[in-house]
């Protein structure tokens, strides 16, 4: 393992050579000067890791040291050490960005302390930047004039406070686009929080939006913040939005309404700063007409639309989409790409992904031709139509084009069944294919989860009359 290079500046021969060689033995490749200016000329011509300056020198002091590597590089530690240590003098370099003091004479053990503070601190900084990197999500693939139209609604949308409803169905991209909405407000500096309103249990859903006072029910030991409070100054996704209940509706209605609440158990009213961007893959009008959704929340909510189209909407992008998902080293044949843009995509770019992740983990070599690709285009269904017909010759010569036609119409069995029957079947039918997980049938059928135990709900209340 490398070693990390740290600077050292001390005008005090004794000191600086104490200092480099405790340095050394705790793992640091000390490169040692005696002033403030050598330190920062220094900085110009080499990156180091870490800095520890004395205070007072000749030339340039600590504080100079300090300012010039903060502009440098912000996220460098930088350790003042001093033998005239007062209260003004930590305020001071703590404002200047410090990230630890020690007094002379220092010794091994302080050191040691000093080194782990830091780096713990340095590394929780990282793990903060990656968690919010990964809860922001990836760039979005722009490769066709759909796409292209929502990412110009979302720039010119996204520095003001209005509320967006993002609809589109289950597995289009939704929270992509609403991450991209944050990174381009001028919230992208603070927190982007999801919230699945289907996967929250209605009891715990008040509490987990808005947290909840010590004592406040069985099992509050602590006070908690909620989503709402956590969001503070940045950007609150509320997915699948329809699934939450009528009361939770009105609690929402009011934050957003006052941009207050109170939390459960608590009396004190809490006012926060939040930009809301809710998703749904339902039709909340007709749901608002049905009386399963306030209108007032709905009109709060729809002050600017965004419709993301489907996978199979946008074929220009499937390929681009496949290609970033795909392992490194791996790539498509023309006709595996033409046997991706052919399928229908009922799962749409959330299908894609987990087609393109099996292809990487069970493809043997490092490339993956048309048969393969087809063989792995959800196996398990039954006789799926491809959303365009293809022809009898390949696409790029590999002998693989017959196996693109699929026999049989499974469309004409179902030709004078009513409605409610084949949908129902196909409910029934998905659910034990899925070995009777409703999270993972809800996921197929691009339905919310409490959706889908509502209408199993109906059906055995049917099935009992």
């Amino acid at each position: 393992m490398s070693r990390e290079s740290l600077l050292l500046a001390d005008d005090e021969p004794l000191s600086r050579e104490f200092l480099a060689e405790a340095l050394a033995t705790l793992g640091f490749d000390v490169h040692a000067v005696a002033d403030g200016q050598q330190a920062i000329d220094a900085m110009r011509k080499q990156g180091f890791d870490f800095i520890v300056t004395d205070l007072r020198m000749p030339q340039q002091d600590g504080h100079a040291v300090l300012a010039a590597s903060k502009a440098q590089d912000p996220d460098r530690p930088v350790v003042l050490v001093t033998a005239h240590g007062t209260m003004g003098t930590a305020i001071q370099a703590m404002r200047g960005g410090a990230d630890d003091i020690l007094e002379k004479p220092a010794s091994l053990h302080d050191l040691e302390l000093m080194t782990a503070r830091v780096r713990e601190r340095r590394r929780l900084l990282r793990e903060n930047r990656c968690l919010r990197a990964e809860a922001v999500g990836d760039e979005m693939v722009v490769a066709g004039p759909k796409t292209q139209a929502v990412v110009a609604l979302v720039e010119r949308i996204a520095r003001s406070k209005a509320t967006v409803l993002i609809r589109g169905e289950s597995g289009s991209g939704k929270e992509r686009v609403a991450a991209l909405l944050h990174r381009c407000s001028d919230r992208r500096d603070k927190p982007f929080v999801k919230v699945n309103c289907a996967a929250i249990p209605e009891p715990l859903m008040e509490s987990e939006m808005f947290g909840h006072e010590q004592g406040a029910f069985t099992g509050a030991g602590k006070r908690r913040e909620g989503r709402f409070e956590l969001a503070d100054g940045g950007t609150l996704f509320l997915d699948e939005i329809g699934e939450t209940s009528p009361a939770m509706q009105s609690k929402l209605l009011r934050a957003l309404q006052e941009g207050e609440f109170q939390r459960v158990g608590g009396s004190k009213t809490v006012k926060v700063d939040v930009r809301v961007v809710a998703a749904t893959n339902r039709d909340l009008w007709k749901d608002v007409q049905q009386g399963r959704f306030r209108e007032d929340l709905y009109y709060r909510l729809d002050v600017v639309p965004i419709t993301v189209p489907s996978l199979r909407e946008r074929t220009e992008e499937i390929v681009p989409l496949a290609k970033r998902f795909l392992r490194k080293g791996l790539s498509l044949t023309r006709s595996a790409e033409a046997a991706l843009r052919e399928w229908s995509w009922p799962g749409n770019v959330r299908e894609l992904q987990n087609v393109i992740q099996r292809a990487s983990l069970l493809v043997d070599g490092d490339v993956v031709d048309g048969p393969q690709m087809r063989a792995w285009l959800r196996p398990d269904a039954g006789g799926a139509v491809p959303a365009t017909p293809t022809s009898a010759s390949s696409v790029d010569g590999d002998g693989d084009g017959n196996a693109a036609m699929i026999e049989g119409d499974p469309i004409e069995a179902l030709v004078g069944r009513k409605l409610d029957e084949v949908t129902d079947g196909l409910v029934l039918r998905t659910l034990q294919r899925c070995s009777g997980n409703r999270t993972k049938t809800a996921d197929v059928l691009g339905i919310g989860v409490r959706t889908l135990f509502n209408r199993l709900r109906e059906l055995q209340q049917e099935t009992r009359a």
